[in-house]
């Protein structure tokens, strides 16, 4: 079962239907960010994605879902590519730049519903493709 929730979600993503990710969420979800705060609900994730939205443009490709066998865990593995949009506060200065990176998450699900994500990926990596 979660296998298809993940499915769920980030086929929302790379088609950027944000109704369609928060609907695989659960209310009270709680977002760990890379190098951030850990965001609580919906709303919170929302508002991410809003920022997210302005400052990149990101697909995700070479998918590999893992799923626990009780269902109440998953995570996965791809690469991120993208083009960095607006400049994000703290970073360098969005000029269009490309860029592709490996990242993972990992979920915790509860009754058909995503409540936990974690996403990690190799900032400094990043700060050097855009840089």
């Amino acid at each position: 079962m979660s296998k298809a929730v993940l499915e769920r979600y980030f086929d929302a993503f790379n088609r950027k239907d944000r109704a369609g990710m928060l609907d695989c969420l659960a209310d009270d979800v709680a977002h760990y960010v890379n190098e951030g705060q850990v965001r609580m609900g919906r709303a919170a994730f929302s508002e991410f994605c809003d920022h997210m939205d302005r400052c990149y443009d990101e697909k995700l490709t070479e998918m590999v879902l893992f799923e626990a066998e009780d269902g109440a865990r998953g995570a996965a593995e791809f690469m991120v590519n993208g083009t960095y949009l607006e400049t994000d506060s703290g970073l360098p200065e969005a000029r269009g730049q490309t860029y592709r990176l490996p990242a993972g998450s990992f979920f915790s699900l509860d009754g058909g519903k995503i409540i936990r994500v974690v996403t990690y990926y190799n900032l400094a990596d990043w700060i050097r493709q855009v840089s």
